[in-house]
């Protein structure tokens, strides 16, 4: 018997299929092969067609069966996994409204900075624990305010999650920490957040029904079914989006545990049971996967947008494209720490919040036509995107928030020796690595919801770690020396 986990990225559509006694993956696939379409119509924007998602969904699936042997009839649940902050909007007949404004999307930057002016920052902090920012609900906004005859069309509201979902199963619905990371969940209400729904002029009707993020959420529609040679009837048993649940396919799930991931963006995700939050909403604070009204579990999420997309960038446009990420990092680990001196700013994929919503673009500083070469900038590109983070980190300390110890899956850009050497020589953390991924952590999450598993212990048993970086202490001078220089040109930049 076999569990199904899909991972619902902005670059692609995975899926992953688990035996439920052992909890080993026997197979995986994605689509498109080719990184999927992100439209930008004006600078800052960044759509998607939903169809495109379950198009890819049902390509990956029937690769899964294929090559694994399974039946339909063999998958007893089903989880998924989702790019957080989107927003669907469909009408009365879940036919889909306009293309997604994907997470990476800047518009409604000014939209949020006006609502936490207006509302006031202690009531948005102390309620949302966030500034209304470039999230869901402003992004909702902007439609409301820019498209106003679609907008009078919406009946639901979904995440990028809750539109798969839909498609599964027929069923609209989603779950608190999906309403917490679209900043609509009021923390000291628990209840939907209805004061920033009456400020922006939205009906509550226009959010999904809320289920247990682990719980029967829907069944497989026979229509659906038929296109993805399942059967009808498999419960749909678990949703999160992408970075809980990262830190849940990690077994992040307690107090101080912390998680990261390196794909398109680059996420640092640190779980707390006390209400903290970062004054500028640098740092967001949302429900973990195991957060419920009576248990508080709070994951502290630091975001890069621009991090796995500038690794993709420089493999495609500097002569790396045909010989892959693997000779790019053969030849960013020949550069000595500091790159020589050549500093990439790695923020070319919108709006940072980190950066209070800044919108710096990529910067390559300190290009000697004499002494630099392309192997120099795959090192810098790398540094500079561990010291991103390493500068994000800095900020959630303040929420109590201290990595010792981070967990990553073996993917991405923790595939670099150098990324990962680098950031445990800049933090001091120590690195772990195993052999997970979202798609399957979705899959094992759906082993919870149908109760195929008795506990989160039961369903990480089979987690192995595959490797340890730690700290090398004597280049402790170097890594610190390297990260001054790249946070001179950040603040430079910063203060134009």
């Amino acid at each position: 018997m076999y569990l199904l986990g899909y991972d619902i990225g902005s670059s692609s559509v995975k899926a992953s299929l688990v035996r439920i006694d052992s909890g080993t993956n026997v197979a995986s696939s994605f689509y498109p092969k080719q990184e999927m379409t992100i439209k930008a119509a004006k600078p800052g924007w960044a759509e998607q067609e939903p169809d495109s998602w379950w198009d890819n969904l049902k390509l990956a699936t029937r690769e899964v069966m294929s090559m694994s042997g399974a039946k339909g009839s063999d998958i007893k649940a089903i989880g998924i996994s989702y790019q957080m902050h989107g927003l669907v909007c469909i009408d009365k007949n879940h036919k889909v409204l306009r293309p997604s404004i994907i997470w990476c999307d800047s518009r409604a930057v000014e939209i949020g900075a006006n609502a936490f002016r207006d509302i006031g920052g202690d009531r948005c902090l102390g309620h949302l624990l966030n500034s209304p920012g470039n999230f869901t609900a402003s992004k909702l906004k902007w439609v409301k305010d820019n498209e106003p005859e679609l907008f009078s069309k919406i009946y639901k509201i979904m995440l990028p999650g809750d539109f798969v979902a839909m498609k599964l199963t027929g069923e609209v619905c989603s779950t608190i920490s999906g309403l917490s990371e679209g900043v609509l969940w009021d923390f000291k209400e628990n209840a939907a957040a209805k004061f920033l729904l009456d400020h922006y002029g939205f009906s509550p009707d226009i959010l999904p029904e809320l289920k247990p993020t682990f719980s029967e959420q829907g069944k497989v529609s026979k229509s659906a079914a038929e296109e993805l040679g399942l059967v009808e009837g498999i419960p749909v048993a678990y949703r999160a989006g992408d970075q809980p649940n990262n830190a849940f396919s990690l077994n992040v799930l307690e107090p101080g545990e912390i998680a990261a991931t390196a794909g398109t963006s680059g996420v640092v995700y640190g779980v707390s049971d006390v209400v903290r939050y970062d004054p500028q909403s640098r740092v967001n604070t949302f429900a973990h996967v195991n957060y419920t009204k009576e248990k508080t579990r709070l994951g502290v999420l630091l975001c890069v947008n621009g991090t796995g997309i500038l690794n993709s960038w420089l493999k495609r446009n500097s002569g790396f494209a045909e010989a892959g990420y693997a000779a790019m990092n053969d030849a960013a680990s020949k550069v000595a720490v500091g790159s020589d001196g050549m500093v990439i700013l790695p923020f070319g994929n919108g709006a940072e919040r980190m950066l209070g919503n800044k919108d710096l673009g990529c910067q390559i500083n300190n290009l000697d036509f004499n002494r630099h070469n392309s192997s120099h900038m795959a090192r810098a590109a790398q540094e500079g995107i561990v010291f991103a983070l390493h500068y994000g980190m800095e900020i959630m300390k303040q929420t109590g928030i201290k990595p010792a110890v981070i967990r990553a899956g073996h993917a991405n850009m923790f595939l670099s020796p150098v990324f990962r050497e680098t950031i445990a020589g800049i933090t001091g953390a120590t690195i772990e690595l195993y052999n997970t991924d979202g798609a399957q952590g979705a899959a094992k999450g759906a082993g919870v919801g149908a109760k195929y598993y008795a506990s989160f212990k039961e369903a990480f048993a089979g987690l192995k770690k595959i490797e340890t970086v730690e700290p090398n202490m004597a280049k402790a001078n170097q890594y610190r020396d390297a990260f001054e220089n790249w946070n001179r040109t950040l603040q430079v930049a910063l203060n134009k």
